[in-house]
């Protein structure tokens, strides 16, 4: 079958689930990932076919798409601020937003002296990919990474050897920790931070396969991350060091008067691109 064909049945079969936009975009995706081709090559060469065994894989991955399996979890891997990332059924999917967020960490160093070295801390790093982001485009920067769920950090690790960076993981529950030993010039965190009254508004697909464990928050505590968190880091950061969230957007309020409220300065909250509340910062 020629594969531009085979692309027609791909979209239709999706169409009722995905808009015809994404399940495009999914084509495109597994083409390159599964065939090292680019949309380019199969508009110069429009009779490329696909063998039985070929076909055998793409209907394996459409079967599962079918089942609303994220696209990121068939192909094992995805793009994050410029850079590749493995990703798996332990780690969030890294989203366009904590994009958002790095950048403004990133953007508050330009001003500083490069030779400046940094430590910072991640709580919370599932993938990796605001440490390794982080260490990738901050080199003086020393960069240690904390997560509770092993198998995380086994990813989180593979991602930093992916991207030739160095970060220091910690397996720590950050509910348990009295101290965090050392002084942090930042603390960035992308907490649990979805309240069960919003699991509706929940994609199925996320819903279904993405960790609850680094998603949801019980209804009654929703701020017990940051809470904790901050309480932490009024001990461990360094003087005028800076705090960073991503947080529910729901919550910007509340997360202002947090902050405030533990005497953290310049207590700043910031939209993201789709103009939700989406990020905070926060001065010792």
């Amino acid at each position: 079958m020629k594969i531009k064909e085979y692309r027609n049945q791909f979209i239709q079969v999706l169409a009722p689930i995905y808009d015809e936009g994404e399940a495009e975009s999914f084509f495109y995706l597994i083409l390159e990932e599964k065939q090292q081709l680019k949309r380019i090559d199969l508009a110069l060469q429009p009779d490329l076919e696909l063998s039985q065994e070929e076909i055998a894989v793409w209907n394996s991955i459409l079967e599962q798409l079918k089942l609303e399996i994220p696209i990121q979890y068939l192909l094992g891997k995805t793009s994050f601020y410029g850079l590749d990332f493995e990703v798996n059924e332990n780690v969030l999917i890294p989203r366009p937003e904590t994009e958002e967020l790095v950048d403004w960490i990133l953007e508050s160093q330009k001003s500083k002296v490069k030779s400046q070295k940094l430590k910072i801390l991640d709580i919370g790093t599932g993938s990796g990919c605001i440490a390794v982001s982080l260490a990738k485009n901050l080199p003086n920067a020393q960069v240690f990474a904390i997560d509770v769920s092993e198998k995380a950090l086994a990813t989180a690790r593979k991602n930093a050897e992916i991207n030739a960076v160095e970060v220091t993981f910690i397996s720590q529950n950050i509910l348990e920790t009295q101290d965090l030993e050392k002084e942090f010039d930042i603390i960035v965190s992308n907490p649990p931070y979805v309240r069960n009254l919003e699991k509706e508004e929940i994609k199925k697909n996320v819903l279904d396969n993405e960790p609850h464990l680094a998603l949801f928050v019980e209804d009654n505590d929703a701020l017990i991350f940051y809470r904790k968190i901050a309480e932490l880091a009024q001990k461990n950061l360094t003087i005028s060091g800076q705090l960073y969230f991503e947080i529910n957007q729901y919550l910007g309020k509340e997360m202002i008067e947090l902050l405030e409220g533990m005497n953290f300065k310049n207590v700043q909250l910031r939209k993201d691109i789709y103009e939700n509340d989406r990020m905070t910062r926060g001065t010792k």
